[in-house]
């Protein structure tokens, strides 16, 4: 009987598409990350691969389950993942897959499905990490986890590549590789820290956003490059900065965000830097051992991450930097080398896709749509032509809404509801509701909100009955939570 292919899926956290070369971004000039470009020379690399909640633990949640995070339990940071529920890994170890996961977990619960885990305990540390391996009770994990000497993202790798090489030869595999760079603190590794040392790294073109043309949502937000309270140096490497950060307060104001995001964006792109190598010892393995031809291997983020565009740093608004995951695919058999793909694709959709592969039947709970066919270039004549994204963590951490919204081909329609609801660890003070709306076409940066732009009226009324049919089908009908049902009733 013909084997099923392996699956080797490696996922960084906040890796923005801009900092992958292949994807061409405004700093593809600059940097350089020839691994996971092999993977879109030798692959499909997707343009428009997005996250229906640009947030850590549900964007993971979702990934596991090919389900919406208020299907899941995963609505926020807060929520512990029901690890009895459906997830791909299970149901491929059922098949005779022998599965595992390295890395970065971040679900709060055990990790069910794997033959073998070896987890990062909450976000882990950058630096001579502790990991939990499976055999130690989990609710003594953190007490009782092992200690590596050395750098996180090369330590995965090791751990990820002995288990590969010792791993049953009777039997496919699914490894999850799950590295934790390059999420805050960016604590790169010492050999790279002159990485950059002379160059000044490009700007994207809306550093300087004056939030002119946009609702007051953006403007609240505390994630901004400039403010004290983040200018986020006290986060990269601790006292360290403490020098620079009173240097930079003398400089004037402009001034002060080009030197912060110059010291921010370089110790994320070292970090990546690490990255990168990292997965070339990954392909590596599978050439030596004859396994590249049989492996679906791909190379994704858990949500993207704002680089200084809007101003911005971290995520969980639905604005375009935020929302769109690298999706890098190879698989020789059926992928042709170098193709792009510009369609529509979404977190909720690997679970479905390694099922697929497998030959396993799609759970009938499952939200997302097989990859397959847009790997064979053969688009089915139902993909979808939009997106539904909700971000449920109302003012948590850097004071973003709660908002939901729909994203089509060229528009973007965006309702800031600003309650917080029943969602864990959201702060209770509501924030006024309003709307956004982005042309992608005429303002790919998303610099003019034209929701009450007459000439857009009646894309609008569109996008509403759009929205509206998508959170029906999705089941996320907001009926328990009159509150949010009166404020829609109200501006809708």
């Amino acid at each position: 009987m013909k084997q099923p292919p392996n699956i080797l899926f490696i996922m960084a956290d906040d890796h923005a598409a801009a900092a992958i070369s292949a994807y061409k971004g405004f700093l593809s000039s600059f940097i350089r990350t020839p691994n996971i470009d092999l993977l879109a020379k030798e692959g499909m690399l997707f343009k428009n691969c997005f996250v229906t909640n640009s947030i850590c633990t549900p964007s993971r949640a979702s990934i596991l389950t090919g389900k919406y995070s208020h299907k899941n339990g995963c609505r926020t940071l807060n929520d512990v993942f029901d690890n009895t529920q459906l997830t791909f890994p299970k149901l491929l170890q059922k098949a005779g897959y022998y599965t595992a996961i390295i890395g970065k977990w971040h679900l709060k619960s055990e990790p069910t499905g794997f033959d073998y885990y070896n987890v990062l305990p909450g976000q882990g540390r950058y630096f001579d990490p502790h990991l939990i391996e499976k055999g130690i009770p989990w609710q003594r994990g953190r007490k009782e986890s092992k200690q590596y000497k050395g750098y996180v993202t090369d330590i995965i790798t090791d751990i990820a590549l002995e288990h590969l090489k010792n791993r049953p030869q009777n039997k496919p595999f699914c490894f999850l590789v799950h590295y934790k760079a390059p999420h805050d603190m960016w604590e790169y590794d010492k050999k790279h820290a002159h990485l950059y040392e002379d160059i000044e790294i490009p700007e994207p073109e809306n550093l300087f956003d004056d939030y002119q043309n946009r609702g007051e949502a953006i403007k609240r937000a505390t994630q901004k490059i400039d403010m004290e309270e983040t200018l986020f140096l006290h986060k990269t490497q601790g006292h360290q900065f403490d020098n620079v950060r009173a240097k930079l307060s003398k400089l004037p104001p402009r001034e002060q965000k080009r030197r912060a995001y110059q010291i921010f964006i370089k110790a994320y792109l070292r970090c990546v830097a690490s990255i990168d190598e990292n997965v070339g010892r990954l392909l590596d393995y599978l050439d030596e051992a004859n396994l590249a031809e049989n492996t679906i291997v791909v190379y994704t983020s858990d949500q993207g991450v704002f680089l200084g565009e809007h101003g911005l740093f971290d995520k969980r608004f639905m604005y375009e930097e935020s929302i769109r995951m690298p999706l890098l695919v190879r698989f020789p058999k059926e992928i042709e080398p170098g193709s792009i793909n510009n369609d529509i694709v979404l977190n909720i959709d690997f679970a479905e896709t390694f099922l697929d592969y497998a030959g396993l039947p799609i759970p009938s709970e499952m939200q997302g749509q097989s990859l397959r066919p847009l790997f064979q270039g053969k688009k089915p004549k139902n993909w979808r032509n939009s997106m539904y994204y909700r971000y449920w963590m109302h003012r948590a951490h850097f004071n973003v809404a709660a908002h939901y919204g729909i994203r089509t081909n060229r528009y973007k329609l965006i309702f800031y509801y600003g309650l917080p609801l029943d969602a864990n660890g959201a702060i209770p003070e509501p924030t006024p509701p309003e709307w956004e709306l982005f042309d992608l076409e005429n303002d790919p940066n998303e610099m003019r909100n034209v929701y009450h732009d007459p000439a857009y009226a009646n894309i609008v009324k569109q996008l509403k009955t759009e929205l509206l049919h998508l959170k029906v089908k999705f089941d996320d009908k907001d009926d328990k939570y009159p509150e949010l049902i009166k404020i829609r009733n109200q501006i809708w």
